[in-house]
């Protein structure tokens, strides 16, 4: 759309008349003045991948979520359901049975109840009455009161163990492949953890495990590997959001809560089969949680103050640690 505006008449002021002379040529345009420049300017698509490793990235995050539906909606799928149904009831008596002697248990454990340890030790102080000690890791801290609605303080713990747990699995992620390049046992193209995201966001390529040609998502984008956990993603997310019986169309049935959903699925080990274990089990786990969240913030800074991973920032602190030292890189 154009619109050519032609001078006006001598009745015009001389003022008005230059101005529109000036912009005799002016042409309106359908988009705003601040998008022309973009629609000049092609900008680069920060995605280098090929249309065929797009649809394969698709397609294999795709599998997991797309063949349990499948399964689910199958006449196999009905055959499993049908034998569940058949001994669901003794199994459900069999939880219940276990979480009455889990919740006797918790009453006599030395991490639960009032009778607990608190986050400040000996020293006296006012704890909040709302956190009761039910749940593992429970020390009475609550300084900005979070916790007082009760739905609020469940989900709170359900979020703290979901993140707890990430934590715990990222940070083996991160150690374990510079041990063993430092060690010599493997090396990997790019050992320390944050060069590997790095790496992706400058569009590179990197063998998984560095096995040559190895690389699902390789020269993909970070866009691109986004997506595919995304799309991996969806079916765990949608579990979670059911609940255990989710997997219950697959002939799957879950004792636990959905927090600790149990069964040969989710311990196979059988570790939670002797109650007053479990429930230490439970402390245990969320203790270790807390600290590895914490040592990521600790990973975080070491990367941005030295640019080293954290294994490596440890070798350098026990060779000299009077001279490479936090206080150092602070000044």
């Amino acid at each position: 759309m154009g619109l050519k505006l032609e001078p006006c008449s001598s009745s015009l002021s001389s003022s008005s008349s230059s101005f529109l002379a000036q912009h005799s040529k002016l042409v309106l345009s359908p988009y705003p003045r601040s998008y022309l420049p973009l629609l000049r300017t092609k900008t680069p698509s920060p995605c280098k991948a090929s249309w065929q490793e797009l649809v394969g990235v698709v397609v294999f995050s795709a599998i997991p979520f797309t063949a349990v539906k499948a399964i689910a909606n199958s006449p196999l799928g009905d055959s499993l359901q049908k034998r569940l149904e058949e001994r669901k009831k003794a199994a459900v008596l069999e939880s219940s049975k276990f979480q009455a002697l889990a919740q006797k248990a918790r009453q006599e454990s030395f991490w639960y109840g009032e009778e607990r340890p608190r986050w400040l030790g000996p020293i006296p102080y006012e704890y909040p009455g709302y956190l009761t000690g039910e749940l593992p890791g429970d020390y009475g801290f609550d300084v900005a009161g979070l916790s007082r609605d009760p739905v609020a303080l469940k989900r709170y713990f359900n979020f703290e163990i979901l993140h707890a747990r990430w934590a715990m699995l990222a940070a083996l992620g991160a150690l374990v492949p510079e041990v063993l390049d430092l060690v010599g046992a493997f090396h990997f193209v790019e050992p320390v953890w944050w060069r590997v995201g790095y790496s992706k966001l400058k569009g590179e390529t990197l063998d998984y495990l560095g096995i040559p040609g190895l690389h699902l998502a390789g020269s993909q984008a970070v866009i691109v590997i986004a997506f595919c956990q995304a799309l991996l993603m969806v079916g765990p997310e949608y579990a979670r959001y059911c609940g255990i019986e989710a997997l219950e169309p697959l002939g799957i049935y879950l004792p636990g809560d959905i927090n600790y959903p149990g069964g040969a699925l989710f311990d196979p080990l059988n570790l939670s089969n002797d109650p007053v274990v479990f429930e230490e089990l439970k402390v245990k786990e969320i203790k270790n949680g807390r600290l590895a969240m914490v040592a990521w913030l600790g990973f975080y800074a070491q990367a941005a103050f030295t640019g080293k991973g954290p294994i490596q920032n440890l070798v350098d602190h026990v060779s000299d640690p009077f001279h490479i030292n936090l206080l150092n890189f602070v000044h």
